[in-house]
């Protein structure tokens, strides 16, 4: 059954809605939501347990609200999910620039097409997606933007006085009426403007220029910033905030798994059904961000954006198709040496202290990428004994592998090193894998022990043998000095 297109079928349809606000009719369907189990805002992890219940507290309670957190938060898709709250579909006089209901419209031209035309008024129906307005603040809105001001081009063209309403340019806020306004970056918002939002926020109406007329806006307004940016750039007046209803705070993801899910939600990976993404490839990347927050030389008040993960993890992928190609592979899978090719996704993620632009972004970047291999690799392969893998390198061995080698060159090139498929398979190679698989394991198992600094790794010679690790004797050699100074007792007698 289609939706009444006129005023007389909707009054006939029984659907002159009651005098229900935006935000009650939010918490109606927040409250239908929970009482039935559903999900409430899809596509948004890692606040079930922190802020999610804050922003269903501030629905509940009919609150304007604020998101306060760094870069890269979901403060945007937060409030963009808040559209699942809306009625699928709810009428609006047709034309009309502010979304007027048929039974209680606002503006003059509404009224006047009511009068005239009565039940054969045309209706239309707006969806959620058309009831949210967004705006990012920058220093240049002026209050005509978001409130409205007077257009005398349209009082020329209609032949109005300019005191009438039907000259009133609608700025952004009004038409958003009965629908959702959020406002993104709110310090970046000269105070001037800010103090715009006073009435709509307390008393629930605004007042355009030159006008005697207020406007009695039903709308939900919604706010995100960046905390640090309150002496950085700009600030949110006291009394504005005084004026908002819930300050909800946001963070980045607490654990490592909640960033993988984050990442392997967003990032675009899946070029084709032959890519494989090993699980502790996404470990590692994820890790990366996790290891820039924690860094000292890496701003705090920056923070690092959960974006990071997102690109290095796309570019990795990359860098691993354009090997495929060139090889002539059917399988895509990345290693541990394309998050190394996938350094320009990381280098602009992140600001630097007076320490860390010293070294450069770069080689931070490296000295991240290191950090997480290494956690990663410790925790996989935590008692497991390398030092038949290090003793190859001791000896003189090297690898001349890079990101740019082969799947059947790194299998055949690693097969005589001692151990290093053993501690691969352990990686989670499954038996029978194809070669670019076993490739990415072999990789990570070398990357791991360069981590650990048990051998190193250089542009030139590749993997090869550490130069403190080389000095360390050998397993035979440990063993034989052990008999040679053990003690009638049964103790041994070990040397600093």
């Amino acid at each position: 059954m289609s939706n009444p297109r006129t005023l007389g079928e909707l009054k006939q349809a029984g659907l002159a809605a009651p005098a229900r606000s935006v935000k009650e009719e939010m918490r109606r369907n927040l409250l239908a939501k929970l009482r039935a189990g559903a999900p409430l805002f899809p596509g948004v992890l890692g606040y079930d347990e922190t802020v999610l219940p804050q922003v269903v507290n501030a629905i509940l309670s009919r609150h304007n609200m604020i998101l306060l957190g760094l870069r890269g938060q979901a403060k945007s898709r937060l409030l963009r999910s808040l559209t699942t709250l809306l009625d699928p579909a709810v009428p609006v006089v047709a034309g009309s620039e502010i979304h007027d209901d048929p039974f209680r419209p606002l503006s003059q031209w509404s009224r006047e097409q009511i009068a005239r035309l009565g039940d054969e008024t045309p209706i239309a129906w707006l969806t959620p997606d058309e009831r949210y307005v967004e705006k990012l603040a920058t220093p240049d809105v002026t209050i005509a933007d978001i409130i409205g001001d007077v257009d005398p081009i349209r009082a020329a063209r209609g032949g109005h006085d300019l005191g009438s309403e039907l000259t009133m340019h609608y700025g952004l806020l009004p038409r958003a009426h009965r629908g959702i306004f959020a406002l993104n970056e709110l310090p970046d918002l000269a105070g001037r403007i800010q103090v715009g939002l006073f009435n709509i926020l307390q008393e629930g109406d605004v007042q355009i220029k030159g006008y005697p007329v207020r406007l009695p806006l039903d709308v939900c307004l919604v706010f995100t910033a960046n905390p640090e940016d309150y002496t950085a750039r700009g600030k949110i007046i006291t009394p504005l905030k005084d004026r908002i209803g819930s300050e909800i705070r946001t963070h980045y993801p607490t654990t490592l798994e909640q960033g993988v899910a984050i990442t392997t939600q967003e990032a675009w990976t899946q070029r084709s059904d032959q890519v494989h993404l090993a699980r502790f490839l996404r470990e590692v990347v994820e890790g990366v961000a996790f290891a820039a927050r924690r860094d000292k030389r890496v701003d705090k008040r920056s923070g690092v954006s959960q974006r990071l993960p997102i690109t290095a993890l796309e570019n990795a992928v990359s860098s691993a198709e354009r090997r495929a190609v060139v090889h002539k592979e059917t399988l895509v899978v990345p290693r541990l040496s394309d998050v190394y090719a996938a350094l320009p996704s990381l280098t602009g993620k992140f600001e630097l202290e007076y320490e860390g632009e010293l070294r450069g972004a770069e080689q931070i970047a490296r000295d991240l990428i290191r950090s997480a291999v290494g956690n990663v690799f410790s925790g996989r392969f935590d008692g497991s004994d390398t030092r038949t893998v290090t003793e190859w390198f001791d000896l003189g061995g090297s690898l001349p592998l890079s990101d740019d080698t082969s799947s059947d060159q790194v299998v055949a090139l690693t097969g005589g090193v001692q151990g290093l498929r053993a501690l691969a398979d352990r990686a989670g190679v499954p038996a029978g894998a194809p070669a670019p698989v076993v490739a990415s394991a072999i990789d990570f198992v070398l990357e791991g022990l360069c981590a650990q600094k048990k051998i190193a790794r250089s542009d030139e010679r590749g993997y090869a043998a550490n130069d403190a690790a080389a000095r360390r004797p050998n397993r035979r050699e440990e063993t034989a000095r052990e008999e040679e100074v053990r003690m009638p007792t049964g103790k041994k007698k070990y040397y600093n």
